[in-house]
C-alpha cells in the first residue's frame, strides 16, 4: 500500500479523501492510499477545500499559506502539498 503522506521538494505531498458535511472536523484513518478527513464544511463554491486547508494547517502548526491544493478541487479526493513539514511530523500528526 502507498504512503498517504510523501516528501515532495520543500515539504510533504498528502493525498486525502475528503468527507464534507460531517458532524465535526477530524482525522478518520486510512483509505484506499489516501488520508481520510471529515469535515463540517459543505462542498460548495470552494468552502470544503478551504476549510481542509485551514483544518490541517491547525493540524501541523503551519499557516494556510504554507498548503496548495494541487489536483482535485472538485472531487473528493485531492492531493496537498504543505511546505516546511517532514514527512514524520505529518505523520505523526495526521496518522493513526
Amino acid at each position: 500500500m502507498a504512503h498517504p503522506i510523501r516528501a515532495d521538494g520543500d515539504g510533504v505531498r498528502i493525498a486525502v479523501r475528503l468527507a464534507p458535511k460531517s458532524s465535526r472536523d477530524k482525522v478518520l484513518g486510512l483509505h484506499d492510499q489516501a488520508l481520510k478527513i471529515a469535515i463540517t464544511a459543505p462542498p460548495i463554491d470552494g468552502r470544503a477545500n478551504r476549510h481542509l486547508i485551514k483544518f490541517l494547517a491547525k493540524q501541523l502548526k503551519v499557516a494556510p499559506r504554507e498548503i496548495t491544493l494541487i489536483s482535485g478541487e472538485l472531487a473528493r479526493l485531492k492531493v496537498l502539498h504543505v511546505a516546511g513539514v517532514t514527512v514524520a511530523q505529518a505523520s505523526a500528526v495526521l496518522l493513526p
